[in-house]
């Protein structure tokens, strides 16, 4: 193929993963003439992190995650991050509210289930949840949590809990019913679904970018079918670089400004999990607690309801661990081969100020079966560990950037990187990434496309789409009550009270 011989395309979107899948929907609802293509390394879409076991399926909203509410010193709670991922899922469920309404999308119940948010606590971090539940609970958001220091009703809540627990041992529980368990995979499904009902748009598989650089006011992207061997050109008027871990190598390969100093930190997972239906039945929540001093923010432990498929089972976990791929399909060559001049200080200096992040990832590798299980314990009790077996969930590869201080930090979520002039952009980080995928994906569409972001057409498709956004949301009860009534509705699940 010559040079000059090429797809020419306005969107050109790298991994069919949850990103991928609902940026290229929400440009094709507010621009339906653009012509766009989805490229994925795997045979399908939501092969890694947005596979359904490769992730807790939690509907973050802030409802039980109690690292959501850190403790300051004088023991203040600060809500705003809690009150923020609310808003952003209420935003993500007024999207997939409305793609319910069109015949290609599928039924919601395929992906999004009601399971009830629970945080649980012993002993000492009692105070705290009781603080913390005073604290929310004055905000619209979160009046219908309920709080209690009664193990009879802890039982009723979360049978597995109580029984076999010490007599003596104090616990407390936050409970919120209208939770939800999301299956990100079926939804990714869904999502691709339903583009390739559209007209110029195209999902493509077994394909990998091995070049892409500048080429006027786009990109000329080099693509090579790894079942096959062929090659072909793309040339992009924009990239969106949602690859998961695989992100940060394209984004190196990019050689844009914006992308030095970044460096990633891959952080494997993995969980117990139960599929005995005796055992299943009588947990249908999702239950988080403390994590133990040092460990990172997506350690929290927590007991789950998952619904896959329309079956039940139980996760526990996750337990961390290292590997240098970053992804689960990749290379132990990722990590060593990321490594740069403009990155190496950064890392340096992560791995210097984090030795109690490194003493807790070497512990937990090094857990055995039966250590596995007694973590288990603290939430059940009673368990038989023949029920439960041990899987290996997604990489997560954490942020390492440049600070002006301390020359690096590691930073847990997402980031979304763009080069100046917008035609760019890469999604680096975790979690919550996936419950939050709508409010990141606009931000991106007001980045990168500012002009049309505001323009007249855009904004009446938007508001269309999202009769509230985050702000209104996390500042005005009665809308937030009635949106979060109708996207109950239309959804199938429970609505707050």
């Amino acid at each position: 193929m010559a040079q000059n011989d090429y797809e020419s395309m306005d969107v050109l979107l790298v991994g069919a993963g949850i990103m991928s899948a609902t940026l290229a929907v929400l440009l094709k609802e507010v621009d339906p003439g653009v012509k766009l293509e989805i490229v994925e390394l795997q045979e399908s879409g939501a092969i890694e992190s947005s596979n359904p076991w490769n992730n807790a399926g939690t509907g973050h909203a802030g409802l039980c995650e109690l690292n959501y509410t850190p403790q300051a010193a004088d023991g203040s709670i600060d809500i705003k991050k809690a009150v923020n991922i609310n808003a952003q899922f209420e935003v993500s469920k007024q999207f997939w509210a409305y793609l319910t309404g069109k015949d290609a999308f599928g039924a919601p119940r395929n992906f999004i289930n009601p399971v009830p948010h629970m945080s649980f606590v012993r002993g000492k971090d009692i105070p705290f949840l009781k603080k913390r539940h005073e604290m929310l609970s004055q905000h619209h958001a979160f009046t219908s949590m309920e709080y209690t220091e009664d193990r009879a009703k802890i039982a009723d809540w979360a049978p597995l809990t109580i029984p076999g627990r010490p007599a003596d041992e104090q616990v407390a529980m936050t409970r919120v019913e209208s939770g939800t368990d999301v299956n990100f995979g079926a939804l990714t499904n869904q999502l691709l679904g339903y583009l390739s009902s559209r007209e110029g748009s195209e999902v493509r598989y077994f394909q990998k970018v091995v070049g892409l650089a500048r080429s006027g006011d786009g990109w000329l992207v080099d693509i090579k079918n790894t079942q096959t061997g062929d090659a072909r050109k793309i040339k992009a008027k924009f990239v969106f670089l949602g690859a998961g871990g695989g992100a940060l190598p394209l984004l190196q390969m990019s050689g844009i400004p914006e992308s030095k100093g970044f460096g990633g930190f891959p952080v494997s997972g993995q969980w117990l999990r139960c599929d005995n239906p005796e055992v299943v039945k009588h947990h249908q929540a999702k239950v988080y607690s403390q994590a133990e001093v040092g460990a990172p923010p997506m350690s929290v432990p927590h007991l789950d309801t998952r619904v896959v498929e329309g079956k039940t089972s139980l996760l526990f976990g996750p337990y961390a661990g290292f590997s240098t791929k970053f992804l689960r399909h990749g290379s132990f060559l990722d990590l060593p081969l990321s490594v740069r001049t403009s990155n190496l200080l950064p890392m340096l200096a992560v791995a210097r100020d984090n030795m109690d992040l490194t003493r807790y990832l070497v512990k937990e590798v090094m857990q055995s079966m039966d250590q596995r299980i007694e973590a288990l314990r603290k939430f059940y009790p009673e368990l038989n560990p023949a029920d439960w077996r041990l899987e290996t969930a997604g990489q997560r590869v954490q942020i390492i950037k440049k600070d002006p201080k301390k020359g690096g930090i590691l930073q847990f979520g997402t980031e979304l990187v763009a080069s100046q002039d917008g035609s760019i952009a890469a999604l680096l980080g975790a979690s919550p990434g996936a419950s939050v995928t709508v409010s990141i994906m606009l931000g991106l569409l007001e980045r990168c496309f500012p002009e049309r972001y505001q323009s007249a057409e855009w904004t009446a498709r938007l508001k269309e789409i999202f009769p509230a956004r985050e702000k209104q949301l996390e500042t005005d009860a009665a809308v937030y009550r009635e949106i979060n009534q109708m996207t109950a509705d239309r959804l199938q699940i429970v609505a707050a009270s």
